[in-house]
């Protein structure tokens, strides 16, 4: 296929390299060393130090939330957030079934149980109308909160995920959420950087998560963050996630079942030199993302740019093709040829785990495994 010829030589004149290159990969060429170094010279390497407290300034900062809460990873963030929002054994979470496994894994963590609704073609994330749907044949409101009537159990929280930093229907989806009494956890994962309707994704739920992943924008080579508006909250979510030990300077008193998911000095020293470039890269992955479209304009192949009102990172940016024959050949022939493509994540219900879990018709969610394939989204190293 000549176009993908093409594509392969277009991604390798914007890399400059004929080695491999990969799906994402981070860029370090901030303080990290010096930082680190710092770290290491102070001896404050765990889980206790000035750039843990620094990590969380800068990210509720970001964020524009209240507080801010160092983790160890995404879904451990996803995993506490949840239960903050009152997530409890049996209950149910509306979320998507075209996501990253994480997100079906935190609820399932807190013994809950997944329902999976379909997403809006445009946004790629979990769809107001679907979860509007549902609700209106199967939700209940009672004194504590919205029940499923069919099955009886407690619907205790809505997980939106951002997809590859599309924000999802934000406004729509709260409004429908807050109609029904059910708290909403961002999944922002993926979109550190990008907004809606000015502001950032993380800061419309009662909790918001992120991840810092090896593969994400900015890196602390794991890492993840848990933020609120609720500053209480946000505190609670510091205490349970460390161990919920009680201050005292010898005593150990905890007074929760908590969590040993405490992000470590070396690797806050790591994401806060990577936030202090957080939007530059997004700058450079921005004027990537204008090189794609024009390049598959030519071709007739959608490049999913960003929708009115929405700032993207574009974290991984993609295109969507005819059918899942034309995405296998093309995932096929990239691969080959030393250019990493990647499809969309199997949908949820297609796991053995999360195969008996209730989903509507995802007519949405289908059409979009069948087509979408992620492409080179690094940021490009000027000169």
């Amino acid at each position: 296929m000549k176009q993908i010829d093409q594509f392969i030589e277009f991604v390798r004149d914007q890399y400059k390299t004929t080695d491999f290159i990969p799906l994402h990969e981070p860029r370090f060429q901030g303080n990290e060393k010096k930082y680190v170094l710092e770290t290491i010279d102070s001896t404050f390497v765990s889980s206790v130090g000035a750039y843990v407290d620094l990590f969380e300034e800068m990210m509720a900062e970001i964020s524009q939330t209240e507080r801010a809460v160092a983790v160890v990873n995404g879904t451990a963030a996803l995993q506490v957030a949840l239960r903050l929002a009152g997530v409890k054994q049996g209950d149910e979470v509306l979320t998507q079934a075209l996501t990253f496994v994480a997100t079906a894994n935190a609820i399932a963590y807190n013994n809950a149980k997944p329902v999976f609704l379909d997403v809006d073609l445009d946004t790629l994330g979990l769809s107001p109308k679907a979860v509007e749907a549902f609700l209106e044949e199967q939700g209940e409101l009672r004194e504590d909160g919205c029940y499923n009537k069919k099955t009886g159990n407690k619907i205790s929280a809505c997980l939106p995920m951002h997809t590859f930093g599309f924000p999802v229907d934000l406004n729509e989806l709260m409004d429908v959420c807050n109609k029904w009494n059910i708290p909403v956890v961002e999944d922002a994962a993926e979109s550190i950087g990008s907004t809606y309707h000015g502001k950032p994704t993380g800061s419309f739920g009662q909790l918001g998560i992120y991840s810092f992943n090896g593969n994400k924008i900015v890196t602390a080579g794991g890492g993840g963050a848990i933020v609120s508006n609720d500053k209480q909250m946000g505190n609670f979510a510091k205490h349970l996630t460390t161990t919920a030990k009680k201050p005292h300077k010898y005593e150990y008193v905890h007074d929760e079942l908590g969590h040993n998911y405490r992000m470590p000095n070396l690797n806050a020293a790591l994401i806060c030199a990577q936030l202090e470039q957080l939007d530059s890269f997004i700058e450079n992955k921005r004027k990537l993302a204008e090189k794609y479209e024009s390049f598959f304009e030519e071709w007739g192949i959608n490049f999913r740019k960003e929708n009115p009102d929405t700032t993207v990172n574009y974290w991984l940016m993609c295109v969507e093709l005819e059918d899942r024959k034309e995405r296998d050949m093309f995932l096929n022939e990239t691969n080959e040829k030393g250019v990493m493509t990647r499809p969309i994540w199997k949908l949820m219900y297609k796991l053995p785990m999360y195969e008996n879990c209730f989903r509507d018709e995802q007519k949405n969610a289908e059409y979009l495994e069948d087509r979408i394939v992620n492409i080179p989204s690094s940021v490009v190293i000027d000169g």
